[in-house]
């Protein structure tokens, strides 16, 4: 399949380049040192339309498609991933949920806030006990008998969860159901009860922030659960869609990582002399750009391809686990390369590779482990007629 970018697309991929050429590389390392986001960068994500892009234009949103938004996501990893994992978490895990399963009333209130970025939005799934087990979720939703839910738990490893507005949030209103007794909640963050309890000192994209989240006796009204009185007990599929199209995002910005290491390593070997020449100039070392490069060329077609799929309205779930596999995995790989062709310089914090090398782990874990996503593609593997895949 070929992909040509529209006029459209061409012109959000050069502005979204530029962007992050010029606004984001400079003060990278710097948001990773110091361990947050600018208010100020987030009021420019807003401002370039890039903090929601899928957001329709009927709620002030951009309105962009999913190949659009893998653009975005893949442009913005190449230079910060700290970045695109904050706009992931607030357009993929806050804004899609909403979009997709919100009541009108619901849409109206949020929508066109998240859109603009006057409000910044989290997902509240991971708990101590339930990660990959979506099922083990703890906190709990009772109802007050008054019109109200009682809600009790806490949430950890939440991207934008420590200044975030306004969170998705995931609660068992009826644990006797299991996955089927979870419900999803629209809880701004102002709420009596919700509390932050801390920032995780993460090993990679720590300007995005992982945060300790806790409720205790929050009491919210039944009109903010997500999709109203239908959305009680629909929680688990709320979670499983919107990580199927996050992953789009997760893969996308994997590549672009892989892209922004491949680009430092080609600007290092052409620098960097031994035994009275660029090591460029070195069989071996040229091979290692070689392979890199392949990967990259493989990983962008397959993103290309699941978010085209994605816009033609084609079930991706299965895809989805698949391109968030490979290209996780892949980019990693290619980033370690990356990081031996600068030899020991690559292990300085004064060279930018070491924070793609530390970066790029987290994009195994989050978004549900590779291992979760070997367990989805293999049971559809083993469901359908194995031609179905070509």
């Amino acid at each position: 399949m070929e992909f040509t970018l529209t006029e459209e697309q061409q012109m959000v991929r050069d502005m979204v380049r530029e962007f992050a050429d010029e606004w984001l590389a400079p003060r990278a390392h710097e948001m990773d040192m110091e361990r947050r986001i600018p208010l100020e960068h987030v009021e420019k994500l807003s401002e370039l339309g890039l903090i929601a892009p899928v957001i329709p234009e009927e709620y002030d949103g951009p309105g962009m498609d999913y190949l659009s938004y893998a653009i975005i996501s893949e442009e913005v990893g190449r230079v910060d991933a700290s970045t695109a994992t904050t706009i992931g978490a607030h357009c993929s895990l806050c804004s899609s949920p909403i979009m997709n399963f919100g009541t009108d009333e619901q849409k109206q209130q949020w929508l066109p806030k998240l859109a603009a970025g006057e409000v910044i939005g989290c997902f509240g799934l991971t708990e101590p006990m339930a990660g990959s087990d979506a099922a083990g979720i703890q906190t709990t939703a009772v109802p007050d008998g008054n019109g109200n839910y009682i809600i009790n738990g806490a949430k950890q490893w939440i991207t934008n969860g420590s200044f975030a507005d306004v969170i998705v949030l995931l609660a068992s209103t009826n644990p006797k159901k299991g996955i089927m007794g979870i419900t999803a909640f629209i809880v701004p963050t102002k709420t009596p009860g919700f509390e932050v309890g801390g920032v995780e000192d993460t090993m990679g994209i720590r300007g995005s922030q992982q945060a300790v989240l806790t409720f205790k006796d929050m009491q919210v009204p039944e009109e903010w659960i997500l999709g109203g009185k239908r959305g009680i007990g629909r929680g688990f599929t709320v979670a499983m869609k919107t990580l199927d199209a996050g992953r789009i995002g997760v893969a996308a910005m994997a590549t672009g990582m892989a892209q922004g290491a491949m680009e430092k390593a080609i600007q290092f070997v052409k620098e960097r002399e031994q035994f009275g020449k660029a090591i460029k100039d070195f069989q071996g070392l040229q091979w290692y750009l070689a392979d890199m490069a392949t990967s990259i060329y493989a990983m962008r077609n397959m993103v290309y391809r699941v978010a085209c799929d994605k816009d033609a309205g084609k079930d991706v779930a299965t895809p989805a686990a698949m391109i968030k596999l490979f290209c996780t995995e892949t980019a990693f790989k290619v980033i370690d390369q990356a990081l031996q062709l600068h030899g020991g310089y690559g292990y300085c914090k004064e060279y930018d590779i070491e924070r793609y090398y530390r970066d790029i782990r987290i994009t195994r874990i989050y978004e549900g482990t590779n291992e979760i996503q070997k367990n989805i593609i293999a049971r559809d593997v083993l469901k359908k007629d194995p031609k179905i895949w070509y």
